[in-house]
C-alpha cells in the first residue's frame, strides 16, 4: 500500500509537478476518482481546476477491463492487444461504447462550467488516480489536443509502465510517481472508493 487516499496521493504528486507552477497551468481531473487527485495538485500549484469528462470502455463481463474509452467530440481509443486477446468483435465494442456515451453526456451536463475554462495556448495537466492500460488518459489527451494547449502533461500517483509508454505519445511529458505491479491501481490505496457525484460536485465547488 502506497497511499491512504486520492487526496494524500494528489498532495504527493504535486511536488513532483511544482517546477510547473510558473506556468500558470490549467489542471484537469478525470472524473470521478481523478478530481480528489486534481484538487489537491491545483491547490497547491495555485492553478485552475476543470474536468475533462471521459469512459472506459471495460470488456463485457469484466468492465474493469479496459478495451478503449471515448471522450467528448467522437474521441475514441481503443486497446487492440486487449480486444485480440480477449476476442472482442466489433458489435460488443459499438454495444459498450453507445452505453458508456450516455454516461459520459450526463457527466458532462453535471460538471461543466457555464463559463468553461480556456484551454487553447495553456499548459493543461491532465491527471488521473492511475492508468493501468492508459486508454482513458489518452482519450482525455486527444480531447484535449483538438483545443489546441501549450502543452499536455499527464500526472498520476501510479501506472503501469506500459501505459506511460502509450500515453508518452500523445502527451508532451507523463509524470507517474509510482510503478504499478500486480494488484491494479486499486492497490496503491488503502481507501479507494467510489466517488458519488456529491463528492465530485463538492470538490469542483
Amino acid at each position: 500500500m502506497m497511499y491512504t487516499d486520492r487526496a494524500e496521493a494528489g498532495r504527493a504528486l504535486a511536488l513532483d509537478l511544482d517546477y510547473l507552477r510558473a506556468r500558470n497551468p490549467l489542471v484537469l481531473g478525470l472524473p470521478r476518482g481523478g478530481v480528489p487527485v486534481a484538487a489537491e495538485i491545483a491547490s497547491a500549484l495555485g492553478a485552475d481546476l476543470d474536468v475533462v469528462p471521459v469512459r472506459k470502455l471495460g470488456v463485457p463481463g469484466q468492465p474493469e477491463l479496459a478495451m478503449g474509452a471515448i471522450g467528448e467530440n467522437d474521441i475514441t481509443v481503443l486497446n487492440e492487444q486487449v480486444i485480440d486477446r480477449m476476442e472482442i468483435t466489433p458489435a460488443d465494442i459499438a454495444s459498450v461504447r453507445q452505453q458508456e456515451q450516455i454516461e459520459l453526456q450526463r457527466r458532462a451536463r453535471r460538471w461543466r462550467r457555464r463559463d468553461p475554462i480556456s484551454r487553447r495556448g495553456r499548459l493543461v495537466i491532465i491527471v488521473d488516480d492511475g492508468m493501468a492500460t492508459g486508454a482513458t488518459a489518452e482519450a482525455a489527451c486527444r480531447v484535449v489536443a483538438a483545443e489546441h494547449p501549450s502543452a499536455i502533461v499527464v500526472a498520476v500517483p501510479v501506472a503501469a509502465p506500459e501505459a506511460v509508454v502509450r500515453v508518452g505519445s500523445v502527451a508532451d511529458d507523463v509524470v507517474a510517481r509510482v510503478g504499478m505491479r500486480l494488484g491494479g491501481v486499486g492497490a496503491a490505496y488503502s481507501d479507494f472508493h467510489q466517488l458519488t457525484d456529491g463528492e465530485v460536485s463538492r470538490l469542483l465547488a
